[in-house]
């Protein structure tokens, strides 16, 4: 009983209180007659509990459907899950009478208990007066909640009807197999209770659920095996290469390879795995390893940059020995001091053309082949490209253009050249431009013999350009430029074809330096012509006529030199 009491009157509920307005079981009157409570059972009266009558009153006043449905449902749920006292569980069924004076009498107002409260049940204690305070018993531990009237309850919400499944489709609370999420076989399932309580919607006993669970247990099992096996035989495979690599030979071809050849370029600075991937990627060995252990063990190091003619499917060993044979160097070697058109007959005997292609192709083309613009300051240069193709060696094999190989020699040219300031250079030495200051060089390396007799060379050169020169009066009365001019190398040429001579390469009867280089010169002659001597030095014999070069700062010294070479040459 809470604080508002259900007295006698007109108004059995306070205003205040929070089921005020419940007219009954939404308006019906109450019957007199015995109403089936708690699932249709008859019930007997208590006459020591007057409390039990009013939840009784609300039982048999209610609709058929509630006593018979609801209570089920409800009631029952609610007794299960509550805690009865020791005095409520003495009431058994067979006790239990209908009530007929306590409960409603369908106007609302509030029977009348006959009898005397039962001092041991706390909910039967009456009180003193309408609206006395009282002990709310209800919000105790020992008490179990009043029932709702009618109207403030609410049906419980009937399960959803859960749709049909593919075979294929767990469910969503089956996001993976029964297998991997611990199921423990179909026993299990097939115990377990089904009803509204069974959410899962999982088939019956002997159902198709249940062979689709054994089929599906199958097909994991075959996964895990595939997984594990294939997992097994990646370990064997990679296992095995690793072996493979470390304990067994490189692949590699036998022999000396087939009658099909090809052309490698080796660029300067190759390893040998560089060499090695090339050759490799030309079908020339089968391997790079292979190649790579014979070109540590057969000097390999030796190796030099170029092109080379090799033979397809070589074993490493004879790919390496045919590389160290000069005679497979497809490549072209420009010496210090060598005329071009000695270079040019070289390239079309490398590249398999007709005598002078090289040459047309380097007259009609050479403003394209990279030339400093600096390169063609006098008109009566007789080729552009003469001083121009730096000494080294060059790749020329079968199939490249010739215009291809003299790039590269010109751009190792402009290369070396640009190393030094050649304008600043050839001004401090008062000559008139970079390309006068190259042709030093080649005159430099033509007429000297060694390396001493360059900065000599130089300053030969040098002194007989001074316009003070008295001796020579400006004249260098170089035979290597008379040679040039003539495509020679002549030492013995007479006054007679010297003096008749008017070209200005004869620098016997031109004064001054020609109008280019001579030849190709290399960087020591070049170093030469740029930290010549100081010596007075301005004449100079080869008194052996080959390799000895003598000097002298007078003509009486030259005239001395004379006859010691003709001497030497037996005249």
């Amino acid at each position: 009983m809470t604080e508002y009491g259900r007295g006698p009157g007109s108004e059995p509920w306070h205003p205040e209180d929070p089921l005020y307005g419940d007219g009954g079981w939404e308006g019906q009157q109450g019957h007199t007659g015995h109403q089936p409570a708690y699932g249709g059972q008859p019930q007997h009266q208590y006459p020591q509990q007057p409390q039990q009558q009013e939840y009784a009153g609300w039982n048999d006043g209610r609709p058929q459907q509630y006593g018979q449905q609801h209570d089920q449902q409800q009631y029952q749920q609610s007794y299960e899950q509550q805690q009865y006292t020791a005095q409520d569980q003495q009431y058994t069924h067979q006790n239990q009478q209908p009530y007929q004076e306590g409960g409603w009498d369908g106007t609302g107002s509030h029977a009348h208990v006959p009898y005397a409260a039962d001092p041991g049940d706390p909910y039967g204690q009456q009180a003193a007066a309408y609206g006395a305070e009282q002990p709310d018993l209800y919000g105790t531990p020992d008490a179990y909640p009043p029932p709702e009237p009618p109207a403030r309850r609410r049906a419980e919400p009937e399960p959803e009807a859960e749709q049909p499944r593919p075979d294929w489709d767990p469910g969503p609370d089956q996001g993976e197999h029964a297998f991997f999420a611990g199921g423990g076989g179909d026993d299990e399932d097939d115990d377990e209770p089904e009803g509204r309580g069974d959410r899962r919607g999982r088939g019956g006993k002997g159902s198709k659920g249940a062979k689709n669970k054994k089929s599906r247990n199958g097909c994991a099992c075959l996964v895990v095996l595939l997984v594990f096996g294939g997992g097994l035989g990646g370990v064997t495979y990679f296992g095995y290469q690793f072996y493979q690599n470390r304990h067994s030979a490189a692949p590699d071809f036998a022999g000396d390879g087939t009658d099909e050849t090809v052309s490698i370029e080796i660029p300067k600075g190759a390893r040998g795995v560089d060499i090695g991937r090339k050759l490799k990627d030309a079908g020339v060995v089968k391997s790079v390893d292979a190649f790579v252990s014979a070109f540590t063990t057969n000097d390999g190091d030796k190796i030099q940059a170029g092109a080379y003619i090799l033979k397809k499917e070589m074993s490493a060993k004879s790919a390496v020995e045919m590389m160290l044979d000069p005679k497979s160097q497809a490549n072209v070697m420009v010496t210090p001091g060598q005329r071009n058109i000695t270079v040019y007959k070289t390239i079309d005997a490398k590249l398999g053309l007709a005598a002078g292609t090289t040459r047309g192709v380097a007259e009609k083309d050479f403003e394209s082949l990279g030339l400093p613009d600096w390169a063609n300051a006098d008109g009566d240069v007789k080729d552009p490209l003469e001083g121009f193709l730096y000494p080294g060696t060059y790749p020329a094999a079968k199939g490249m253009k010739p215009a291809a190989v003299l790039k590269q020699m010109v751009g190792r040219a402009d290369e070396a050249y640009g190393k030094y300031d050649l304008e600043a250079k050839a001004k401090a030495l008062k000559l008139e431009n970079p390309l006068q200051l190259v042709t030093v060089a080649s005159l430099v390396q033509a007429e000297g013999k060694t390396h001493e007799d360059f900065r000599k060379m130089a300053e030969v050169v040098y002194n007989r350009l001074k316009p003070t020169n008295t001796e020579t009066n400006q004249l260098l009365q170089f035979d290597s430029t008379f040679n040039y001019l003539k495509n020679e190398s002549n030492i013995h040429i007479s006054e007679s074809e010297i003096n008749s001579n008017q070209d200005p390469y004869n620098t016997y009867t031109q004064k001054g330096l020609p109008p280019g280089p001579i030849g190709n010169p290399g960087s020591e002659a070049l170093t030469a012509a740029l930290t010549p001597t100081s010596d007075g030095w301005i004449y100079f014999v080869a008194t052996d006529g080959q390799n000895k070069t003598e000097f002298a700062k007078t003509y009486a010294e030259f005239e001395q030199l004379k006859d010691k070479f003709n001497e030497s040459a037996g005249n």
